[in-house]
């Protein structure tokens, strides 16, 4: 007996339990007759397939930002360390010799004044900056995750219902593990570098 009502479309209400992963080789080694096999996993729902996809992207995608946003963080925290001096780029002794030179009658002394500017936020604290950075990157996750959760999980719902297919638990998942790698490749070339 199929899951959905022919007569009008709706699958009938069945509800399993997050997340539901069964042994996938029992598809592939019991090939039966029906669309379900039996010990299998089935969504129908599509405020279930949006659960399975929002959790299983949740995981996938929010440790990728927290790790740069904790990189961050700490980069923010404890900045690396600026040598004072000169720095000869490649060895070159010329590039030394051309890039110190004496000022000149018309340019003021700048080594008698070493005032520091001012501070443009004296209140807000080197932590405090790097802990909005790192609550800005896990707010961005939880979003991209809900989005992305919700594009998917309710395409999915969509697609699978046309067809009036069964949806196996294991393909909230899958997805979830795309969007996770998208948005690691979303995250390298542009963050990293300006981390």
């Amino acid at each position: 007996m199929s899951p959905w009502n022919l007569a009008s479309q709706a699958p009938i209400n069945i509800t399993v339990s997050w997340p539901s992963l069964y042994n996938p080789g029992i598809e592939l080694t019991n090939p039966q007759s029906g669309p379900t096999v039996s010990g299998g996993s089935y969504l129908y729902q599509p405020d279930d397939i949006f659960k399975f996809t929002l959790y299983w992207t949740l995981i996938f995608h929010i440790p990728f930002y927290l790790a740069c946003g904790t990189y961050a963080f700490f980069n923010f925290t404890f900045p690396p360390h600026r040598r004072r001096g000169i720095h000869v780029y490649g060895g070159d002794p010329m590039a030394l010799s051309l890039s110190v030179r004496a000022p000149t009658h018309a340019e003021p002394a700048l080594a008698s004044v070493s005032a520091k500017p001012p501070r443009p936020n004296a209140r807000r604290s080197r932590v405090t900056f790097a802990v909005l950075v790192l609550l800005t990157f896990l707010f961005v996750s939880l979003c991209g995750a809900v989005l992305g959760a919700a594009v998917v999980g309710f395409l999915l719902a969509g697609v699978y219902q046309a067809g009036g297919f069964s949806m196996s638990t294991w393909i909230p998942f899958i997805w979830a593990v795309i969007q996770g790698l998208v948005a690691l490749l979303g995250i390298w070339p542009s963050v990293i570098d300006i981390i």
